[in-house]
């Protein structure tokens, strides 16, 4: 029998399981990583400068308002929006990585079978 006369319906050929777990193991880390980053600048403005240094802040103004009172009331809001649109953005890098990284690993344990 020939490699032509083989059927070719079937499973595919799974990827070098341990490469995959480790790629899995890289992205969920890297995930991880830019939510406590993220979470951590949102905590800062929202609790430290809408709260905890309000006293400082509120010596400065923005638009009329005292800074400790505008972050209290929309710095954090619109620093939440910003941080959402910046985690898409990370993401979607992360996702176009870890989908080519996956398509490196199927073409190596493809390659060498």
């Amino acid at each position: 029998m020939t490699d032509t006369d083989q059927p070719t319906s079937g499973p595919p050929t799974p990827a070098d399981p341990e490469a995959v777990a480790e790629a899995l193991k890289r992205y969920w880390r890297s995930n991880v990583t830019i939510m406590v980053v993220l979470l951590t600048i949102w905590a800062i403005v929202g609790l430290g400068c809408g709260i905890l240094f309000a006293d400082k802040l509120n010596g400065f103004s923005l638009g009329g308002y005292p800074l400790g009172f505008w972050f209290a009331q929309q710095g954090s809001i619109m620093t939440f929006v910003l941080i959402i649109l910046t985690y898409c953005i990370l993401l979607n890098r992360l996702d176009k990585r870890h989908h080519d990284e996956l398509e490196q690993i199927k073409k190596q344990s493809g390659g060498a079978a």
